[in-house]
């Protein structure tokens, strides 16, 4: 015949269950997250400059026909130094009123201004100072800003997403080793890019004789916050 468990040894037993699980409920889950960053720096193969012309005359006709003429020519320049048409895009065309400021009275318009703006991708960062000095000198008078830039960005991210982590998993590994444990699976990777460089932007509204123009290089950091399980 079975002997009923006596309730005082079943409630201990039950009480050491349950503070068993807690601690092995947080072994399970101890984890261990670290952030980790990988650079690649590359030199610019490509740019991209705003560049165009502003008139101004007596009526808007006027204006628009001057504009009209002188961007003729820049589009004239940019096919004979090799751009191509798709790599020339309007990115502003605007017809304003001019008007008096006078000290008495309401402003009058005594004229209108036009301005045409070009965005062109410059495939040859080579030829780029070459290129903006033959544009001011077929009339464009506005030079809004140079922009660099890597052509393969993409697969550049790629190597700096590998850096971090491999930076990552060596930072966690080293920790989990010191602590007394080891990596177990990936629970989590966020990430982070960010890309710095030598981008110069300038205006100029006068002639230049020439137009040293330093591409230098860019610069594009990958970071991750990565979290693993413990073991």
């Amino acid at each position: 015949m079975t002997r009923p468990v006596p309730v005082v040894f079943a409630a201990l037993v039950a009480l050491a269950i349950f503070a068993a699980a807690p601690a092995r409920a947080e072994e399970k889950n101890r984890t261990i997250s670290v952030t980790a960053s990988g650079t690649v720096v590359a030199a610019p193969d490509r740019a991209r400059i705003r560049a165009g012309a502003v008139s101004e005359a007596g009526s808007a006709r006027a204006a628009l026909d001057g504009n009209a003429q002188t961007i003729r020519k820049v589009f004239s320049g940019l096919s004979n130094a090799g751009i191509d048409p798709k790599d020339i895009q309007t990115s502003r065309f605007d017809v304003q009123p001019v008007y008096s400021r006078p000290k008495t009275g309401k402003p009058q318009i005594t004229g209108y201004r036009v301005i045409n703006q070009l965005e062109v991708v410059v495939r040859d960062v080579a030829k780029l100072g070459r290129l903006i000095d033959r544009v001011v000198t077929l009339g464009a008078n506005q030079i809004d800003s140079v922009r660099f830039e890597v052509s393969d960005l993409e697969q550049r991210k790629d190597d700096a997403r590998r850096r971090a982590m491999r930076n990552a998993i060596r930072r966690a590994t080293l920790y989990a080793q010191a602590g007394g444990a080891h990596l177990g699976d990936v629970l989590r990777i966020n990430e982070r890019v960010s890309g710095s460089g030598r981008n110069p932007t300038f205006q100029s509204r006068i002639a230049a004789t020439s137009a040293p123009i330093a591409p230098g290089q860019l610069e594009l950091t990958v970071s991750v916050d990565v979290t693993w399980a413990l073991r």
